[in-house]
């Protein structure tokens, strides 16, 4: 039995969920700056304040605006998800949060419904247009970028805290290296307990971000909470944004489709009706 190696290990909340942060011989202030970078990114990314770079894009349909190069690579990410996805994960869905009552924090308690503005969504890429430094929405467009956004965190994370490290991104994963015992850090997944080497993991759910009816996962082709028949999708991918890609899609594709989907795009995988 291989003997285990010391964990650094970091516990918070941020982002609205539960952040953890894992590393193998790093400083425990590593880790305190791998928090504080979440929280910053975290602030420019919400779409539950007017001040934050990603509500400014929201605000400034019709017109090009100058955006960070994070913004950029998020943006940029979001239409590949589109296009892998076949148009299944689709950010375009702020007018949908919008009309379901979910405009701020579900701490706060949902706002009022409006479903009859709701409608399918429009194709990512009639919308958005990214270039080197600036974005573009069409009027009418709003995206907010939800988990793509944990992935993306989760992944950079993973990339800065060296060559044997585990962040944790409100269920968003990814990993790097062999772990403290040298087989893959272990991980609870679906009520099991998987092992990941250099490796993203994921969960797409609609059992939790919950009031009355609603829940937070939009179908794309309806503009509403998702009914597909699956309530909950956790796989095994290349890295945290394609976990997530793929965990969100195989839910909405529903069960008949999503085990073949899975098949094609994911290392491992579980379903959930």
């Amino acid at each position: 039995m291989p003997r285990s190696a010391p964990i650094e290990a970091l516990h918070f909340e941020a982002l609205g969920t539960t952040c953890s942060l894992f590393a193998i011989g790093l400083s425990r202030g590593r880790l305190l700056e791998g928090e504080l970078w979440v929280r910053r990114m975290g602030a420019r990314l919400t779409r539950f304040s007017m001040k934050s770079e990603l509500s400014r894009l929201n605000a400034a349909t019709g017109r090009w605006i100058d955006i960070s190069a994070e913004l950029e690579t998020l943006l940029r990410e979001s239409l590949r998800a589109f296009e892998t996805s076949g148009g299944f994960v689709n950010v375009a869905v702020l007018p949908s949060m919008a009309a379901i009552g979910y405009t701020r924090p579900l701490s706060q308690g949902p706002t009022a419904v409006n479903l009859p503005v709701t409608g399918p969504l429009p194709a990512l890429p009639d919308v958005l247009r990214v270039r080197p430094g600036a974005a573009r929405l069409e009027p009418g467009a709003g995206i907010d970028l939800g988990g793509i956004a944990k992935g993306w965190m989760a992944d950079r994370l993973r990339d800065s805290l060296g060559p044997n490290a585990l962040a944790n991104i409100g269920g968003d994963l990814s990993a790097a290296g062999v772990g403290p015992a040298g087989i893959g850090w272990p991980v609870g997944l679906a009520g099991v307990t998987v092992l990941l080497r250099d490796q993203g993991a994921a969960t797409s759910s609609v059992r939790r971000r919950r009031w009355g009816e609603h829940h937070h996962l939009i179908d794309p082709r309806t503009g509403l909470p998702a009914r597909t028949g699956l309530e909950e999708v956790s796989v095994v991918a290349t890295d945290g944004v394609e976990a997530e890609v793929v965990a969100k899609a195989a839910l909405l594709v529903g069960p008949e489709l999503a085990p073949t989907y899975c098949a094609a795009h994911a290392q491992a995988w579980w379903l959930s009706p």
